[in-house]
């Protein structure tokens, strides 16, 4: 059991993972056990929305496969038919249609199964709480109920999600942990669309396939803030990649220009980090970005700009910084890279502690080169030098 992925998560989020899903169950059982038979116009019901929506997930499914494409978990798609089902189902259909979360695990491959489990049993729990605000038995179609019942199923599958993700990684950013802006809307237009999806459904069950091309431009939509977030982000560290880091520098420097306030950039570059590579294996190097990714983050202020420009140089942007706090800054970072002690496993599979792990550090502000990025990191890259050069594990200013 120690090499399922499960075990290896920090203690409060395994406990999070297991109460989550004891939770999930607990309410599943006597769900399943306890009420009585759907009626046969509640069994088409079920099959024609279950059916549309199954189709959809499996259709867009094999079309990312096709193109070679990273499938994402196609949640816009799962709250719009979840709630439509919260209105319109029995509670045990509606426990079957919470199945179409783990269809998409099925469907695709997951490295980790414990976190897709762990999400279908929040947004089991989410949809739960939904049903109980609009009547556990009989629905009630009073407008201010069904908003509240939405905002419910959005609000308490966030909650959970987010804090089992907080307990994973209390380092991730914010983003990562609540979504963006896009993605609360996102949220938001699946419930309504599931809203009315119910409404038609309770009708006109066939309906249902005519909400089939939305469900799938939702799943698509749904994709758009994940892949946006690929793009800008380096995949070993979860930092800005160069390009994304590059874009966001210019533009506080030009608002850093026009309010005329100073500003700094350190260029930060590992000592010998070829030799964690060659002596102890590519994996282990993987692991010490990452860590020290994770340190810089802490190291910084929330408007401080972190990114990785390639190999093992990472750089910060510091808006509204004078050359003292920039200092003290690199040093906190120098320092914190030192005292790092990274656990990771050689090529043998054996496990390793690795430590002594330095840095150096070139800095430039713009008291000295001005607010065109250019300039700023080719004098911090001169500073760079001048620290590997005089011994390195050293902060160098340009």
């Amino acid at each position: 059991m120690a090499p399922w992925p499960l075990w290896r998560l920090r203690a409060p989020a395994l406990i999070d993972v297991l109460l989550t899903q004891a939770a999930a169950i607990g309410l599943v059982l006597p769900v399943v056990l306890l009420n009585s038979p759907p009626t046969r116009t509640e069994w088409f019901r079920f099959g024609m929305l279950g059916g549309t929506a199954a189709a959809v997930i499996i259709a867009t499914s094999v079309t990312i496969h096709l193109r070679s494409g990273v499938r994402r978990d196609p949640w816009t798609v799962h709250i719009a038919y979840l709630a439509a089902g919260g209105l319109v189902l029995p509670p045990n259909l509606l426990v079957l249609l919470l199945l179409g979360p783990a269809l998409h695990g099925v469907l695709d491959a997951r490295p980790d199964p414990h976190r897709w489990l762990f999400v279908t049993a929040s947004t089991t729990l989410a949809v739960f709480a939904a049903r109980w605000v609009i009547g556990w038995e009989d629905p009630r179609w009073d407008p201010a109920l069904i908003v509240l019942a939405g905002t419910t199923l959005l609000a308490v599958r966030a909650l959970l999600v987010g804090i089992g993700l907080r307990l994973r990684d209390p380092g991730a950013p914010r983003e990562d942990v609540v979504g963006e802006p896009i993605d609360v809307l996102l949220g938001i237009v699946a419930a309504c669309f599931g809203g009315v999806l119910g409404m038609a459904v309770l009708r006109e069950p066939e309906v249902a396939v005519l909400g089939a091309p939305m469900l799938a431009l939702l799943d698509l939509a749904g994709q758009l803030p994940h892949w946006r977030r690929s793009a800008q982000r380096d995949g070993k560290t979860g930092l800005a990649n160069a390009l994304h880091w590059d874009r966001m520098a210019r533009m506080e420097l030009r608002r850093a220009c026009a309010r005329d306030r100073g500003a700094a950039l350190l260029l930060l570059d590992l000592d010998h980090f070829k030799r964690v590579n060659d002596e102890v294996g590519h994996l282990a190097g993987d692991a010490v970005l990452a860590a020290v990714a994770v340190m810089l983050r802490d190291s910084v202020r929330k408007e401080d700009l972190v990114g990785r420009f390639g190999g093992e140089e990472f750089v910060v942007l510091l808006p509204h910084a004078c050359p003292e706090v920039a200092h003290a800054v690199a040093e906190r970072i120098r320092l914190s890279v030192a005292a790092l002690s990274v656990p990771t496993r050689d090529t043998m599979g054996r496990p390793r502690e690795l430590t002594g792990v330095t840095v150096s550090v070139g800095v430039s502000t713009t008291a000295r080169f001005g607010y065109e990025l250019p300039d700023l990191l080719v004098a911090a890259d001169a500073a760079l030098l001048t620290a590997k050069s005089s011994g390195r594990n050293a902060v160098t200013f340009a």
